[in-house]
């Protein structure tokens, strides 16, 4: 954030409305025009501020985005992965049950 703290002490470009002679009008007025440059200077560098952690915290969110993307994608193929392993694991099994019995029957085992 900026180091200009918005107060409202630093907001306050006009003081009253006090009687103001005709050689102070000038006077006064460039002090009102000091006090707004002043204020406007001070709103404008914390917008600016805030802008760049706005974009800041876009570009966060964006690369948090690309992050789970790449998980998500990364999860799908492990679980494509799981599921073949499960499937021939499954396959293997069975065959070696075969194989197993197919063994027993040639030994004369068979149960």
């Amino acid at each position: 954030m900026s180091d200009i703290k918005l107060t409202k002490e630093k907001m306050l470009t006009f003081t009253g409305h006090e009687k103001v002679g005709t050689f102070k009008a000038g006077e006064k007025l460039t002090e009102f025009g000091e006090k707004q440059n002043a204020a406007n200077e001070a709103l404008a560098a914390n917008i600016n501020d805030l802008i760049k952690r706005v974009c800041a915290l876009e570009d966060k969110q964006l690369r948090n985005e690309e992050v789970m993307r790449r998980i998500a994608n990364e999860l799908a193929e492990f679980k494509k992965e799981l599921d073949r392993v499960r499937l021939s694991e499954k396959l293997n099994s069975g065959a070696i049950e075969r194989l197993d019995r197919a063994v027993k029957l040639a030994e004369g085992d068979g149960k």
